[in-house]
This record gives C-alpha cells, sequence and structure tokens, in this order.
C-alpha cells in the first residue's frame, strides 16, 4: 500500500465516521495527509485527522479519533490503529500491504514519486544568469547544478516551469570586456579595469580569425567588433559547458532585447500609471521606500541612461506578461541587498511580492585539495571555473555535491573525498546501490530468477524487520519530492537517497535475494526481488532528479 492509497483509505473512513454520526461532511479535506512518525515505535504511519476535523465538527478530538481507529481498523491492509495523545492515530499496515508497494513501484517505474501537488503553478525559474565576460565560475555551477534540480522537482510536482538564463549582453561590464580583449589582440597589457586570464588571449584571437581586419579599423570600430564577436563566442563557450554539464535552458534571454524592444520604456510608463515614479535633479526615480526598500532607487539617471535597476524591472515585467504567476529568482551571496529593492519594485507594479516574486540566495563554494582552497582557475586566472570543477571530481559528483547542501550554507568541495570509491563518498554510495541492485537482476536472470507474473507476487512474505525497513524509506520517496519542490530544497533528496541507500545495504546484508547453489527458486526470492527492482526504481528516480545517472555498473 501506498501512502496515498493509504492516505484514501483514511478519507474513506472519515466518510463513514461522519456519515454514522450525521456530521457535515464538507468539513472533510480533499485529501488526508499521512506521513511517517518520527519512531519507528509509534507504528508504520501517524494522521492527524481527528485532531483537524474535531474543532470544525464541534466534536472531542480524542472521541473523534476513537471512531476513526474502528472504522479503519476493518479496513483491509490495515493491521492496528492506536490513538496516541489528544488524538493522533498511528497506524500499522499488515505485512502483505506494506509489501504490495514494492509492485507498486515496479510497475510505476519512473512516474514513482511525482505528483499533482504543484499543479496549476506556472513558475518562471531563473538561474546561473552569468555575464558573458568570463567562463561560469564555480558560484554559478552551483546554481547550475540546484536549479537544474529544481526544475525538475518542480515538473515531477506538477508545476509548469519555464528556465531562463538572463544574457547581460548591455552594459559597462561589456564595454570592458571589449577593450580587454582589443587590448590583448594588441599584445598590450588588460586595461586597469579590465578582465585578465588565459581566456581573454584566446577569444581574441578567435574573433581575430573570424575578424582580421578588426585591429586595422580605429579604435571604436575595432572595440565594437570585439564587443559583438567576442561576446557570441564567450556565450557559447558559456551555453556550451553549462550543456556539458546536463544543464539546458528553455529560454536564454538577452537583455539587449529589452532595450531594442522599448520594453525599458513600457515599465517606466507601467510603473507611472502606479503612481510610484517622480522626478527630481533630472534624474527619474521609483519610489521603493514605500514598500519596505532602504532607498528609492534611480529608473533613468540624469544624462538619459537607463540603470540597471531599470533593466530588472523591465525583465520581471516581461516574464509576468508572458504568463508566469511566480518569477523565481536565484542569486549569489553578492546579490543578497538586491531583497529589498525587488520586492519593492514587484510591489510597485501592483503585484504581490510573497506571491509573485521569489528569490533565492546562495552561499559560497570553495574547492578544496589537499586541505586548502583552490584560489584561482589555471584559465580564468581569478576564480574556479565549472571545468575546473568537473575535472577535478567529474559531472555527477560535481552535481550531487552541489545540491546536497542547503543553498544558504556555504560548502567545501573536497576533491579527494568526492573522488574516492568508498562508501564515505555520499554520490559512490547512492550511485553503489544503483550499480548493486541492477547486478542483482542480471546475476537473477543467469540464476533462471524473475519476478514472475505481478499477481503471483506474494507481498505477506517481505515481513523481515530489515525488508520492513526498506519497505518504509521507499514508501517516504513521493513525500520528499512534493517537499522538496515545495520548499526549493533539492539537498533534501540527496539525503533521502543516502538514508535509503543505507537501508538497501542492511536488507541485502541480512535478506538472501538469489538462492544458494542448487537451491530451489522459491517465492520468497521472488518478493525480495520485487523489492530489490522497486530500490532500483527510486534511487534511479532520485538520482534522475539531481541531474545525476544511476550507473548499471560500477
Amino acid at each position: 500500500m501506498t501512502p496515498a492509497e493509504l492516505a484514501e483509505v483514511v478519507l474513506s473512513a472519515a466518510h463513514a465516521v461522519f456519515t454514522d454520526r450525521g456530521l457535515d461532511r464538507s468539513a472533510l479535506p480533499e485529501r488526508a495527509a499521512v506521513e511517517r512518525p518520527r519512531n519507528p515505535e509509534h507504528g508504520d504511519y501517524a494522521s492527524t485527522l481527528a485532531l483537524q476535523l474535531a474543532k470544525k465538527v464541534g466534536q472531542p478530538p480524542r472521541e473523534l479519533a476513537t471512531a476513526l481507529a474502528e472504522q479503519l481498523g476493518r479496513a483491509p491492509g490495515i493491521k492496528s490503529v492506536e490513538i496516541a495523545g489528544p488524538g493522533f492515530l498511528n497506524i500499522r499496515l499488515d505485512a502483505a500491504a506494506a509489501g504490495l508497494l514494492a509492485r507498486s513501484i515496479v510497475q510505476a517505474g519512473a512516474e514513482y514519486g511525482r505528483s499533482d501537488r504543484l499543479a496549476g503553478e506556472r513558475i518562471n525559474l531563473e538561474f546561473v544568469s552569468a555575464n558573458p565576460t568570463g567562463p561560469v565560475h564555480i558560484g554559478g555551477v552551483r546554481w547550475a547544478a540546484v536549479g537544474d534540480a529544481l526544475a525538475r522537482l518542480l515538473r515531477a510536482t506538477g508545476a509548469e516551469v519555464g528556465t531562463e538564463y538572463y544574457f547581460n549582453d548591455a552594459g559597462s561590464q561589456i564595454d570592458r570586456f571589449a577593450r580587454s580583449l582589443l587590448a590583448a589582440a594588441k599584445g598590450e597589457p588588460a586595461p586597469e579595469d579590465g578582465y585578465g586570464g588565459a581566456y581573454i588571449a584566446e577569444i581574441a584571437a578567435e574573433v581575430l580569425t573570424r575578424r582580421p581586419e578588426a585591429l586595422g579599423l580605429d579604435d571604436a570600430a575595432a572595440q565594437e567588433v570585439f564587443r559583438v564577436e567576442g561576446v557570441e563566442l564567450m556565450f557559447a563557450e558559456i551555453r556550451s559547458s553549462l550543456r556539458d554539464f546536463g544543464v539546458e535552458f528553455d529560454t536564454y534571454f538577452n537583455e539587449k532585447s529589452l532595450h531594442d524592444r522599448g520594453e525599458l520604456d513600457e515599465a517606466l510608463n507601467r510603473l507611472r500609471e502606479q503612481g510610484h515614479v517622480y522626478e527630481t535633479d533630472g534624474a527619474v526615480w521609483l519610489r521603493t521606500t514605500d514598500f519596505g526598500d532602504d532607498k528609492d532607487r534611480v529608473l533613468r539617471k540624469s544624462n538619459g541612461e537607463w540603470t540597471y535597476f531599470a533593466a530588472d524591472c523591465a525583465y520581471y515585467l516581461d516574464k509576468r506578461n508572458r504568463g508566469f504567476e511566480r518569477v523565481v529568482i536565484m542569486l549569489g551571496a553578492d546579490h543578497h541587498g538586491y531583497l529589498g529593492r525587488m520586492r519593492a519594485m514587484s510591489a510597485c507594479f501592483g503585484d504581490d511580492p510573497a506571491r509573485n516574486l521569489e528569490i533565492l540566495i546562495g552561499q559560497l563554494v570553495n574547492l578544496v585539495r589537499d586541505g586548502a582552497p583552490v584560489r584561482m582557475s589555471k584559465r580564468a586566472g581569478t576564480v574556479v571555473t565549472l571545468e575546473d570543477l568537473v575535472d577535478a571530481i567529474g559531472v555527477d559528483a560535481s552535481r550531487y555535491a552541489l545540491a546536497r547542501y542547503s543553498s544558504d550554507s556555504m560548502i567545501d568541495i573536497d576533491v579527494e573525498l568526492w573522488t574516492r570509491a568508498t562508501r564515505d563518498n555520499p554520490v559512490y554510495y547512492v550511485q553503489y546501490v544503483a550499480a548493486r541492485t541492477a547486478s542483482v537482476g542480471r546475476n537473477a536472470a543467469e540464476v533462471g530468477l524473475t519476478r514472475g507474473d505481478a499477481e503471483a507476487f506474494r507481498p505477506e512474505l517481505l515481513d523481515h524487520e530489515k525488508e520492513n525497513e526498506l519497505l518504509k524509506a521507499l514508501a517516504q520517496f513521493p513525500a520528499v519530492v512534493a517537499t522538496a519542490a515545495e520548499l526549493r530544497e533539492p539537498h533534501r533528496v540527496a539525503r533521502y537517497l543516502e538514508d535509503l541507500s543505507g537501508a538497501y545495504h542492511r536488507f541485502y546484508d541480512s535478506c538472501r535475494i538469489l538462492p544458494r547453489g542448487d537451491e530451489e527458486v522459491t517465492d520468497l526470492h521472488r518478493a525480495r526481488l520485487w523489492l530489490n527492482d522497486a530500490t532500483r526504481t527510486v534511487i534511479a528516480n532520485g538520482l534522475r532528479l539531481l541531474g545525476v545517472s544511476a550507473p548499471e555498473r560500477m
């Protein structure tokens, strides 16, 4: 019995109790919440339904819980129901009902863990958005791993998600990038405010290969050539490196297009209509202090130039005009000061920032080798890049390591740990279970052991303590996925997979799956093979949500 199936049983029991007692059934929820109790001794599942309903219908909670327990106790698959405290229901399943989960998981396959919890939500998820002035650094790589995993989680829970990379191809940093490329092409040192690193010389050389006449132009014209060609080359490299990392975006949005299409003027007019724009000293301001910002923000300078904040406003409005109800933006730790102004900006447009805008802040990442931080890239010269991380520990380990921790915590990625083929390496620990379950399947086929017909499956045979422990862990997966999506915390999936891997190892060590020697294949072997394959399914589904492979061999 899956948690969803048990929830239906609990709700059905509540309907019966309400009917018997003449209570208003409209007070019943659409679904009954069931969860794993923290203490396994309290049962397989717990429900607070009696406590939730008692006040609504004017019934003592423990009295209502008693009626629910009696009704539930008559339901197939329920071994016992105990009442705890003021009205908690502690539910135990019989072995057959618990064991049926293995078959349900195998039959569901890639769909197990998916739900409609966030169905109807249209979410725009922007992450990475590194400026096209250099390779993606390790902080941006964290958002690549976490953001892509979050998009997978949101889709797995029914949300309609558009992933987006904001390509900042306008502004002063692009001018500095172009001047740096031109200086490198001329063999001159980088400008004082420019960009260094071997990649600058590489891109400058590629620009000259494309446009050999560039150095014969005057400086202004040459700089424009290096700006256009250099940005295109740099962004192509960024897209390629992210693709190799397993991250593709639905939309690559150019900031320049906001200017070209007049969207900054459109945003300004909308904000003016809302009554939050004023002018002073020749500049145009947005009164964000009306909505909690620490100071008002300039939209257009006195010299007529737009500010970065004006582009932020136009970009937000563009997303909302495309039908996204919730705009989620993932930013690095150095952008913490953006929270107040962005929330105020959303409110100035007439939106509810609590509903329409969500900003996630990620903390710093260090790559550590031999106990000391790796401080710079051989190629970029100033930072550790995506390529540096992948070269050090590989794509799977990089994605898992970056998604394994809460985004609001700083992390050190130890090269030694994440390349070690031992159980203390978390990604190896989980992938080893993926490989071991696949190996069991291959070995079973060699000795003539198959799961057999689904209808002949005997779940009641899975009554060993370690089998029950593994079944309980497998049952938690849908709730973990839903919670991780709702809280924007992919690390919950990684930690769950490690717990599940531990439960599988204990099961494997205690419960023989394959027959020994000439031993006859029994229904117990077949039942355990169902459980083995169910574990393989959940491990693969969980790793897929993190963008990590589930190898069949290691």
